[in-house]
């Protein structure tokens, strides 16, 4: 009787570990050029229709595109206007809110989550008459104040009004000095970890992936955070004083082995690592999918994400 109650519980706890907790929708998946399909990823709770947008790239494509695919429910306008809930925007490169600016007369009030350096480019930049019109409740008048600016501090969780989410930042370094930024989800329990673009820390002669590594590593033991969202633009062939910030597949791989040091490669082979960025240049994405796979002797789940197409996550 002990070992079929012991049985029973093994059976619910490896049930209750793989329960859905975030889904991820994909407005734009790739790091420039196609503009119709850059970086933006919808993510929300299973059975509700409100979204925190990780950077807006391209948004109403890709809202389309989801719609199509029936990751989506309703219009493109009630998507927009009525589910998108807010936008973290992890830097001020185009391929990362252009999306966000062009639909912003479309759009409806909301939240922008972004840290300060990132809020100064916004602010200075793009939401201001020369370039557009400042659709945001502060800087240059004339003012429209439709969305407002939250300032992300380094470490400090905050709540995501109208979602279940609250959310905590890092700074990333791409292309030392330059801020980008990644952003840790937090539903109940359960974590969510999005990384804009980055560098690796030796490469970019920094520590900024080694503190996050840190700091995530007793979330992971615990099997509340599953799955990172994480670049990778260029395929092992670009040179390290080209990559301008970016991280190739052997580059993840040599930042996952510091991981693997400090979680261990059992709680590893248990994370999801979505590769997000890819430089669609010629046969770029593919040939990265194929470097990750073929060069893989951590044994890690990659996902590669496709425009419009629901990812349920753990």
């Amino acid at each position: 009787m002990k070992k079929i109650k012991f049985s029973l519980f093994t059976i619910l706890l490896s049930v209750a570990s793989q329960a859905q907790n975030f889904d991820l929708i994909p407005l734009g998946i790739y790091g420039g050029e196609q503009e119709d399909n850059l970086s933006a990823y919808l993510v929300g709770a299973p059975n509700d229709s409100s979204f925190l947008c990780l950077d807006a790239g391209t948004v109403n494509t890709g809202i389309r595109k989801a719609l199509e695919l029936k990751s989506l429910t309703g219009t493109s306008e009630t998507v927009l206007k009525d589910q998108i809930k807010g936008y973290f925007i992890s830097h001020g490169h185009l391929d990362h809110l252009s999306g966000l600016i062009i639909n912003s007369p479309a759009d409806s009030k909301k939240d922008i989550y972004a840290i300060a350096p990132v809020i100064q480019i916004l602010q200075n930049h793009y939401f201001i008459t020369d370039t557009w019109i400042n659709f945001v409740d502060q800087g240059q008048k004339p003012i429209l104040g439709k969305y407002h600016y939250n300032e992300l501090q380094e470490g400090v969780e905050i709540p995501a009004p109208n979602t279940p989410f609250f959310l905590k930042s890092y700074e990333l370094s791409h292309v030392n000095p330059y801020k980008s930024s990644a952003v840790l989800i937090r539903k109940d329990k359960n974590y969510l970890l999005y990384f804009g673009d980055t560098g690796s820390d030796r490469v970019e002669k920094s520590d900024k992936l080694n503190t996050i590594w840190n700091d995530i590593t007793p979330l992971i033991k615990k099997r509340q955070l599953n799955t990172l969202l994480i670049e990778v633009s260029f395929p092992n062939s670009q040179p390290e004083k080209a990559l301008f910030g970016h991280l190739t597949p052997n580059l993840l791989l040599e930042e996952l082995e510091k991981l693997k040091d400090k979680i261990g490669q059992k709680s590893l082979e248990n994370l999801n690592i979505v590769i997000t960025h890819r430089k669609p240049t010629g046969d770029n994405p593919e040939i990265i999918k194929e470097e990750l796979l073929k060069n893989n002797p951590l044994k890690i789940h990659y996902i590669f994400p496709e425009q419009g197409k629901k990812i349920s996550l753990p």
